[in-house]
């Protein structure tokens, strides 16, 4: 997919970003609640190459902060991406010295994208829709919109088919056209 864009075949850049999903009475005790959100459930944190391509991808209870899975979701990234990527955009709740810590354990930066001051209504950041975008194609399908699994393992794997669909379909459409 990517030599078909015309890019390097292993991204340099990534974007890590997390979105709580709401439980149901199946995940039980393992839901967290995410107070920010106002929500019980389950986060998902994932991070994508530039074009929108799931690199790496956890899922912990929504009360897990974003800045503890940091520098597990770019140990991840730089294992299946055999250590290419170098810099990663982040959401604020990826700062302080932590996060950026376990990302340079790893040889990756971390550029904190903050919003802009004077800001009224819907902003579109730069190179944070990218992550945004994957998580709405994600939301197309059923069972990744919500939790509905007991186990972790079963939400992330139904994330890895979702986004394996999508790129079939992306595909698909470049071999046939229209």
């Amino acid at each position: 997919m990517r030599l078909a864009s015309g890019r390097a075949p292993q991204p340099s850049a990534a974007v890590l970003d997390a979105r709580t999903l709401q439980s149901s009475c199946e995940s039980g005790p393992r839901a967290g609640y995410d107070g920010a959100k106002r929500r019980r459930g389950s986060k998902v944190h994932a991070a994508v190459d530039t074009l929108g391509h799931l690199l790496a991808l956890r899922v912990t209870p929504a009360n897990e902060g974003d800045r503890a899975q940091g520098g597990e979701l770019v140990r991840a990234v730089q294992e299946v991406t055999g250590e290419h990527v170098e810099l990663a955009y982040v959401d604020q709740g990826y700062t302080g010295e932590e996060p950026a810590a376990a990302a340079a354990e790893h040889g990756v930066k971390l550029e904190v994208v903050k919003l802009p001051e004077a800001r009224r209504g819907f902003v579109l950041l730069p190179r944070r829709w990218v992550v945004e975008r994957s998580f709405a194609w994600a939301a197309r399908f059923r069972r990744p919109a919500r939790d509905y699994e007991r186990l972790p393992t079963t939400l992330a794997g139904l994330h890895f088919i979702a986004f394996a669909c999508l790129m079939l379909a992306r595909i698909t459409f470049q071999f046939h056209g229209s």
